[in-house]
């Protein structure tokens, strides 16, 4: 499509879903940005009373976004005290620019780009840059933490070998020798902290009291829900019930716990495997915790392996699954020993903390937790 139809056929009910009235003051259309002796027009703006406070530049959905395209955005930004926020957007990829701090010292910066699959899976994504959330302030915080949040990734990544040794040293001075090898422990440490904080960026702007897949439920129409009643799996690769204090291996090895809605089991049912998912280090094996309604650990299994998403023959397409599974960069499927996935005799129930993304804690831990607080 061309910039036209891409504007009244992607970019108009985008604006809509956002809770914008775009027949009503609240957008105004090719708005006039003063640039100097000259004068330039953003798409659209999105206003709170007279003031504009989001810019919304639209290019065609044939076409790709470029840095031009951002730098010319972030000028339109600079030029209006009070906007704060910017969407660059084809109508198939949205970047969302936000103003870091009251000074405005760091400039237009990107803090989240998605495209339209995402939004089908996670339609949180879009609170952001809701009406709501912009008159009142919480997109600001919102904004707050997805920053600092890239700014620890991205410290992460660049700084990966060096922030590693540092750990390394500190806990050589304070341990002595131990029959552990410190540096690769150490840099397991950095990758699981950076694969900690991709996960936990994909739940900031919901509500930290609710479990995040018991938000999204919430927003699920009816005929979703029976939609989701009537997938069955193909195939039940549980072997039976298993006590945890039955399951065998050592106290300090390794159990990363993950989260999955009842839609999701189909999938760990008839692969004896979970994916797609991104891993920070080694781990002997996977418990899984069923949020909605269940809010309990309620499934554990040996790992076979960890692969890349294209290598195990799963049953169906990741697309056919109701979780709508992406597989997206450096996910990888694990898949479990046969004959060891077990549904738990004494599953360990909901108290107050849930796993948002995987997160790891040990076999003796795991054997003893009254609850989800134990071993998160």
């Amino acid at each position: 499509m061309d910039e036209e139809n891409t504007k009244v056929k992607l970019v108009q009910p985008f604006i809509d879903l956002l809770g914008w009235d775009f027949y009503s003051t609240d957008v105004q259309l090719e708005y006039t940005v003063q640039m100097g002796t000259q004068s330039s027009r953003v798409d659209y703006a999105l206003m709170v009373g007279d003031t504009p406070v989001v810019f919304i530049e639209a290019k065609p959905a044939r076409s790709d976004l470029s840095e031009s395209d951002i730098r010319q955005l972030q000028s339109y930004m600079r030029q209006e005290l009070s906007v704060d926020w910017g969407v660059l957007t084809n109508g198939r990829v949205f970047e969302i620019l936000s103003v870091n701090g009251d000074d405005r010292r760091d400039g237009e910066t990107s803090i989240a780009t998605f495209d339209l699959d995402e939004v089908g899976e996670n339609p949180e994504i879009l609170e952001i840059l809701t009406k709501d959330a912009i008159q009142s302030g919480r997109a600001d915080e919102i904004a707050r933490q997805l920053t600092e949040t890239n700014r620890a990734i991205r410290r992460l990544t660049d700084r990966e070998e060096p922030i590693a040794e540092r750990l390394t040293d500190i806990l050589r001075d304070e341990l002595g020798e131990t029959p552990l090898d410190l540096e690769e422990q150490s840099l397991d440490f950095v990758h699981a902290l950076r694969s900690t904080l991709r996960d936990r960026r994909e739940f900031i702007g919901k509500s930290t009291d609710k479990e995040p897949d018991t938000i999204e439920s919430e927003q699920i129409d009816n005929d979703s829900r029976s939609e989701e009643a009537d997938i069955e799996a193909i195939k039940d690769s549980v072997v039976g019930e298993i006590g945890r204090q039955d399951i065998e291996g050592e106290d300090d090895a390794q159990v990363a716990v993950f989260p999955t809605r009842e839609s999701g089991i189909p999938f760990l049912l008839e692969n004896n495997a979970w994916g797609f998912v991104r891993i920070g280090r080694d781990f002997n094996y996977v418990a899984m915790y069923v949020t909605g309604d269940v809010r309990e650990v309620r499934y554990f299994a040996t790992v076979k392996d960890v692969v890349d998403p294209d290598e195990p023959d799963l049953v169906r397409e990741p697309s056919e699954y109701v979780d709508r599974a992406k597989v997206g960069e450096n996910k990888k499927v694990v898949r479990f020993e046969e004959g060891s996935l077990y549904r738990l005799e004494d599953p360990i129930p909901y108290e107050s903390k849930y796993p948002q993304g995987h997160r790891y804690t040990t076999l003796g831990e795991f054997r003893t937790a009254e609850t989800t607080d134990n071993i998160l």
